[in-house]
């Protein structure tokens, strides 16, 4: 079992929900995050979303596009993101799930992205652009690492679709609001 999945284990059994927080690695700057997820998971988070800032955050809202383009203006890296998590990871045993779109992952290479975010403490990696139709390497690379795979659900998708999703993912299924 996963470390997120013991995590929504362990607060089912508690009768809790799980809180997820999310921030954005890197804003304002790179040496705030670990910081910042300090005060998060002191403040009772259960599970925290590492976002990789990323120069074209399509998928994102406003103060997420704004906050992606704060951590690429101090200097933040794919890499130094997941330094940012192994050093969270090993400060806390609450899982860390990380945000990224596709072109990072593919840019450092499958298994070598999976190798070096299993090596930093990664519990997860949700990837917003990557669908799962075109996912079946990714989760191969994944798997073989011990990573979660948590993939999206839209208002708009069908039923059959969500079928699919929820047996793809692992962790969570990560269900989208609003367009």
């Amino acid at each position: 079992m996963s470390n997120i999945s013991k995590t929504f284990a362990n607060l089912k059994k508690q009768g809790n929900g799980a809180l997820i927080a999310y921030v954005t690695a890197g804003d304002p700057k790179p040496e705030y995050t670990p910081q910042i997820a300090d005060a998060l998971i002191k403040g009772g988070v259960d599970i925290l979303e590492l976002g990789l800032p990323f120069s074209d955050p399509i998928a994102d809202g406003p103060t997420i596009q704004a906050a992606s383009t704060r951590a690429l203006n101090a200097g933040t890296k794919p890499k130094m993101v997941l330094e940012m998590a192994k050093t969270i990871t090993k400060n806390h045993s609450v899982p860390v799930a990380v945000m990224t779109y596709y072109n990072p992952v593919f840019k450092m290479g499958l298994k070598n992205f999976f190798r070096l975010a299993k090596e930093s403490g990664v519990s997860g990696v949700i990837t917003p652009d990557l669908p799962i139709d075109e996912a079946t390497e990714y989760m191969k690379a994944a798997k073989t690492a011990g990573i979660d795979t948590i993939f999206l659900a839209a208002p708009s998708t069908t039923n059959e679709r969500l079928g699919r999703l929820v047996a793809a993912s692992s962790g969570f299924l990560y269900l989208v609001s609003r367009f």
